[in-house]
């Protein structure tokens, strides 16, 4: 993990290159109380480089500084309508990426303000520390050294950004807790199909959360799991012949005391999806070790509560760990499973796995909320293709009932535009619930369409819609 510091002055003698990211030569002014000698040489540079503010990283020499250079990146064009936030992340990001070209090992950066954008300064240090992460498999098999030895971070006006972006921390601390958040995040999600089976994935939580805030119990015993979730066992049957491919259902606690709210969160674990008897082909199968990362969110969020230690809030979330495999065991199309609320499933496609996944775990949760206080419940998953050719790069949020009436996802919609984090609100109707109406009187509702959701017409509601229906009884 990278060693985050906070700097006071650009001239201090620690740091061996000034990151520089902003939004234009003329915004440099924002620099003089700081140092005018900052941007004196940033100017001066830009008489010879004419192509400084068209969004690339330009090194910068320089005598004035200990450092002796200045990496400057551009963000680009911030103004226009549809510029958002992220033109400091990506910044950030590139910065980072030629820092480590030119072997900086102690950057400090420095992020020239916005107006625009309150948060600027807190993206452009994501962003960077995003290029400064090692997979988890080359830190357990090469022991690396960090990519930087110390990166510095210089706050331009820290009082004006702490209102402006409504977190009331210091910017070093939350940046902190949000790289050990991410970092766990990316360790589950891009883990690998064994590194991060699901037997693995528990001893990674279970190391991590040791002796912190979080409580974590395992629920790993196939005769519970036919019987409590058995949706999620029908998915891991093929695999239970592998000890280590057996579905885990990792369970996370915190509780901040004297809550005034309860969040439940469920995430879809699937380490691998081979398609199942439905089979991926064509190459659609690769990268498909990273249908984790509903999961990988869910325990990123429990580093962040554990390092943040919010107070007033109670989060009960669980990591739904499986493997669906493809064998003799494997579950087929033509099934048709009871499920934890009692709703018969009638199985169309194997491969439509996360909702079966999650399902009986969300009406766990219901019942759980139905005691709690003032409960909300999220699932949060890679579910399908058909969002991605709907939304493209962005998330999509979708409401129940009474979340729509409380214009929840549009308030995750605007918190997400703050944060660099898009999200699109997908609006679910009547005629979505009875596509997934059963076709037959052996069942209550059908899991899938046939035919994968990238052909189906709103493809990407069929998944909130089944997890609705199966755990409301």
């Amino acid at each position: 993990m990278v060693q985050i510091a906070c700097a006071t002055d650009v001239k201090e003698g620690l740091y061996d290159a000034i990151v520089v990211v902003s939004d234009g030569i003329i915004s440099l002014t924002k620099l003089d109380k700081l140092c005018p000698d900052l941007r004196g040489a940033i100017e001066a540079f830009s008489k010879i480089d004419h192509s400084l503010d068209k969004g690339k990283v330009s090194l910068i020499p320089t005598d004035k500084f200990h450092a002796r250079r200045i990496v400057y990146a551009s963000t680009g064009t911030v103004h226009k309508d549809f510029d958002d936030v992220r033109r400091y992340t990506k910044a950030g990001t590139a910065a980072a990426e030629a820092s480590l070209s030119a072997g900086v090992r102690s950057p400090l950066l420095v992020v020239v303000p916005s107006e625009r954008f309150p948060n600027a300064g807190l993206m452009a240090a994501l962003g960077f520390l995003h290029a400064l992460y090692i997979p988890l498999n080359v830190v357990q098999c090469d022991k690396p050294v960090p990519k930087v030895d110390l990166l510095g971070i210089l706050e331009v006006d820290a009082t004006e950004r702490a209102a402006a972006r409504r977190v009331p921390l210091p910017l070093v601390h939350l940046l902190q807790a949000l790289q050990r958040s991410f970092d766990v995040t990316r360790d589950i999600g891009d883990g690998d199909p064994q590194s991060m089976c699901p037997a693995k994935v528990v001893e990674y939580v279970k190391s991590s959360f040791e002796n912190s805030s979080v409580r974590v119990s395992v629920i790993d015993d196939v005769e519970q799991i036919r019987r409590d979730y058995p949706l999620m066992s029908a998915v891991s049957r093929c695999a239970n012949a592998i000890e280590e491919h057996k579905a885990r259902l990792i369970w996370l606690e915190y509780d901040g005391g004297d809550e005034t709210e309860t969040l439940y969160l469920v995430g879809k674990g699937v380490t691998f999806d081979s398609g199942g008897a439905d089979l991926k082909v064509g190459g659609s199968m690769f990268g498909m070790c990273r249908d984790k990362y509903g999961s990988a969110v869910v325990a990123g969020f429990f580093r962040a509560l554990d390092e943040l230690k919010p107070k007033g809030i109670k989060v009960v979330g669980c990591m739904c760990m499986c493997r669906n495999s493809i064998g003799s065991n494997a579950y087929t199309c033509d099934e048709i499973i009871t499920s934890r609320s009692g709703q018969r499933v009638h199985v169309y496609n194997t491969d439509a796995e996360g909702r079966m996944a999650m399902a009986d775990v969300l009406t766990e949760a219901r019942e759980r909320a139905l005691k709690a206080k003032n409960p909300h419940l999220f699932t949060i998953a890679t579910l399908t293709g058909h969002l991605v050719l709907t939304y493209g790069h962005c998330s999509a949020a979708m409401d129940n009932g009474p979340a729509r009436a409380a214009h929840y996802a549009e308030q995750l919609q605007h918190t997400g535009d703050e944060f660099g984090q898009p999200v699109e609100v997908s609006r679910l109707f009547s005629e979505d619930f009875d596509f997934h109406s059963a076709k037959c009187e052996a069942a209550d509702l059908m899991q899938a369409n046939v035919a994968p959701s990238v052909r189906t017409c709103r493809g990407h509601s069929g998944p909130a819609v089944v997890l609705m229906r199966v755990s409301r009884y």
